[in-house]
Formats: structure tokens, C-alpha cells, sequence
């Protein structure tokens, strides 16, 4: 149930879902990053795709956010709300704790 769920403090995502649930690459993403650094926030969820453009980033931004990646809903469900699915107890504690 998603309804009446809060999401996590400090954490942000960004990304654009299909209707089958995959993530999909973003533009901007210094840009929303800055943006999201100037209002605290923590952890930004970012299409896997989007990991090579933080090269980008400031090196202050970089050791300030965690940027995790990820690739479907499912993840991004997990990461805010806490919900797992049946297809999410494969998930590498490595993605869990990326952090660039």
C-alpha cells in the first residue's frame, strides 16, 4: 500500500518512469543536484544511466549527497518508502551504499 506512506527524510530522486516501471535517464543533472544541495537534502536516486554524467559535479556536492542509482520502480520504492518486492531480494548491498 502506497497511500498515506511517507517517504524518507533528506532524499530526493529524479528520473523519468515508463509505464513498465524502468528508469530512464534525465538532463540537468548538475543542475538539480546544486538545487537539491542547497536544500540539505542527502541522498538523490538517479537513473544508472545519469552515474557517469557526476563527473560533472563539484567535488563539495560529491562528498555532501549520496547518489544512488537505480533502474526500476521497484528500487526507488525500496529506497523511499521501504517497500520490497518479490524481484527486489536480488538487489547488491552494493547498490544500496553507492556513493561517488
Amino acid at each position: 500500500r502506497l497511500v498515506g506512506r511517507p517517504p524518507k527524510e533528506g532524499i530526493a530522486m529524479t528520473g523519468e518512469i515508463t509505464l513498465r516501471g524502468d528508469i530512464l535517464p534525465i538532463g540537468g543533472l548538475k543542475e538539480k543536484s546544486l538545487a537539491a544541495h542547497r536544500v540539505k537534502i542527502k541522498k538523490i536516486l538517479i537513473p544508472e544511466f545519469n552515474m557517469k554524467d557526476l563527473e560533472e559535479l563539484p567535488e563539495e556536492i560529491l562528498d555532501q549527497i549520496e547518489f544512488i542509482p537505480v533502474e526500476t520502480i521497484e528500487e526507488v520504492l525500496w529506497y523511499t518508502l521501504e517497500i520490497k518486492f518479490g524481484v527486489l531480494e536480488h538487489v547488491s548491498r552494493k547498490k544500496e551504499k553507492a556513493k561517488i
